[in-house]
């Protein structure tokens, strides 16, 4: 191989929208659009590389402005593709002073991501590969079950998610009325059956004595695991509810860094860690935080991005699952294969897959 062919020739980024893209809420965000950036890299030798981040309809010109910046700090400079970590050095240098915490990182992350898939590509293997890997199988759960859904809409996902083979379904919690969460929750159990686990998200969305509360109302269901009661700075929260209540407590999506991790590990108040895979920084982020959590037994459950969480999953001794949105199965060529609730590797080059252009708008 020659060398200078692996120097990163150009970026170009893109805007994409779902095709199956709606209004939907949680209990503390509604979002008008689901919709995401892709940033393209190709290297001297004609290798092209794809990141993605899911950006919905926030801020458009502030995630554009970082993803521009970052591309203009790495075509004046020459790199390599595989030089990930001296990117990520230099680049959050040249951050600092504005913090890298933030669009940013999200940036250098997408940027990461399309490294990797380019880095993996020149090789011709498939990401998971190049780090060694096991053969466990990688569950998925759904996810859905937003706030805005009507029951039926409600009712509608959860059944089909079961029919399309999935074991188990999560579901937003965090109305200001709680019983409406009970009530849902209530329906999700008499639609799916008793077989099918069923998860809860408040999205931080609740105090301590509603999350307490609300787990005691809903016992005899049989929740597998809370996502984010209450919110992600509130450690000795988690460590309330955590010291109350019989069910699993998960968190992650939110976090930058392993502060979060750390702090929750000495007051044992979690039991599944989420790292979300742009907000850490990258790929190696991502694993370091899998490590951690793995030195306490603590299991991965990633958030979102189970197109390059499958993968990573393969690639550390701790996994646990990941969330299964459809939202980029339209307008990708090689969407994952689900079967009887577990995802199939991808065995092409790089992540396997790739957004179509057609659904790709130049900025």
């Amino acid at each position: 191989m020659n060398t200078k062919e692996t120097l990163i020739r150009d970026i170009r980024i893109y805007q994409a929208v779902s095709q199956i893209s709606q209004p939907i809420a949680d209990a503390t965000h509604s979002i008008s659009k689901i919709a995401f950036y892709v940033l393209e890299t190709e290297t001297a030798g004609g290798v092209i590389g794809q990141g993605y981040l899911l950006s919905f309809h926030y801020s458009p010109g502030a995630i554009e402005g970082a993803l521009k910046d970052l591309k203009r700090f790495i075509l004046d400079r020459q790199y390599h593709v595989y030089e990930t970590g001296q990117i990520q050095k230099d680049y959050e240098t040249e951050s600092e002073y504005f913090g890298i915490t933030g669009l940013q990182r999200w940036a250098l992350a997408t940027l990461n991501v399309a490294l990797w898939d380019a880095w993996a590509r020149t090789l011709d293997e498939p990401v998971y590969r190049l780090f060694g890997c096991h053969r466990k199988p990688i569950p998925v759960y759904g996810s859905g079950g937003w706030l805005s859904y009507s029951d039926d809409e409600l009712v509608e996902e959860v059944v089909n998610y079961k029919k399309r083979g999935f074991t188990a379904v999560k579901i937003k919690v965090g109305s200001p009325d709680m019983e409406r969460d009970v009530r849902r929750l209530h329906i999700v159990r008499e639609s799916v059956g008793p077989d099918l686990k069923i998860m809860m998200d408040a999205n931080q969305g609740m105090d301590v004595p509603g999350a307490v509360k609300l787990i005691s109302q809903v016992e005899d269901l049989g929740i597998f695991w809370f996502e984010e009661p209450v919110v992600n700075t509130d450690f000795e929260g988690y460590a309330t509810i955590h010291a109350k209540t019989h069910v699993s407590l998960a968190m992650g999506e939110r976090e930058y860094s392993t502060v979060a991790l750390r702090e929750l590990i000495g007051r044992r108040a979690l039991d599944l860690w989420q790292p979300d895979l742009i907000r850490l920084g990258g790929v190696e982020a991502w694993r370091d935080s899998a490590a951690l959590a793995n030195a306490y037994n603590i299991p991965v459950l990633p958030h979102y991005y189970k197109d390059y969480d499958v993968p990573l999953l393969a690639t550390v001794a701790n996994p646990y699952g990941a969330e299964s949105f459809d939202w980029i199965d339209a307008i990708i060529d090689q969407p994952m294969t689900i079967q009887n609730g577990f995802a199939i590797q991808r065995e092409g080059a790089g992540w396997g897959f790739r957004f179509l252009h057609q659904y790709m708008t130049e900025v």
